[in-house]
């Protein structure tokens, strides 16, 4: 797993937002297309692409796409 891949997968999560809009360093939470669905999204895509599991709670408590890798780098 790498950020890069990662970045990939998660921005595939989103339809209506320009790719370009996110990076590593993107506040997903600040974009208007983020909502309860793409967190249950975020969920599915860790768990079947890296065979992770992150919970809600580990999601609302990061800031940034890089937390969210971190998070899944540090259960790896």
């Amino acid at each position: 797993m790498n950020k890069e891949e990662f970045l990939i997968n998660f921005t595939n999560l989103f339809e209506e937002t320009e790719v370009s809009q996110i990076t590593l360093q993107t506040n997903y939470r600040d974009l208007e297309e983020w909502s309860s669905l793409l967190t249950l999204s975020t969920i599915a895509m860790c768990d079947e692409e890296y065979g992770l599991k992150i919970t809600t709670k580990e999601i609302t408590g990061a800031m940034t796409v890089e937390d969210l890798f971190n998070i899944l780098k540090n259960k790896h």
